[in-house]
């Protein structure tokens, strides 16, 4: 996209008053705040120019659905406005290619010995023992021996 889609864009933001500071400057702050909570009069702004729209907005049965994912991410991945230091604005986490943990929607159960096999007994004098457990990397032939078919006697 040519700087002056970019500078079409903030010209367009800039014009009302609630997202400027006390300098008169665009608030990258409140733009990502607003376009999260798809605030109207932010989603209002865009639609006035087409190639805005068109980058910003997708149409489906004749009413312009605006995309918050792709604008917040075009804002991140540039470096939006000349006072702005970092392009991960209040964003400290680990992270999969491009996408945060948090923002990737996923879930990982962890929990101690999930890779393992815990090797139980039947009798009293077993109660009292340490329990076993068999790493499923490190033990394969202890827990084959395991989960071998048995012969049941008496």
């Amino acid at each position: 996209m040519p700087n002056n889609f970019h500078q079409k864009l903030i010209n367009l933001l800039i014009e009302g008053d609630t997202l400027r500071d006390e300098d008169d400057e665009l608030t990258t702050a409140a733009v990502y705040r607003r376009a999260r909570q798809l605030d109207h009069d932010l989603v209002r702004r865009p639609l006035s120019d087409d190639e805005i729209k068109a980058e910003f907005f997708e149409e489906i049965d004749g009413h312009w659905i605006f995309n918050a994912h792709a604008f917040t991410h075009y804002l991140s991945s540039k470096n939006f406005l000349a006072n702005s230091y970092t392009r991960f604005h209040n964003k400290i986490g680990l992270n999969i290619g491009d996408k945060f943990l948090r923002e990737r929607g996923e879930v990982s159960l962890v929990w101690p010995y999930k890779d393992c096999v815990l090797e139980g007994g039947q009798t009293r004098e077993e109660e009292k023992r340490r329990e076993i457990f068999f790493n499923e990397l490190l033990a394969q032939d202890e827990i084959n021996r395991l989960f071998d078919p048995k012969v049941l006697t008496d």
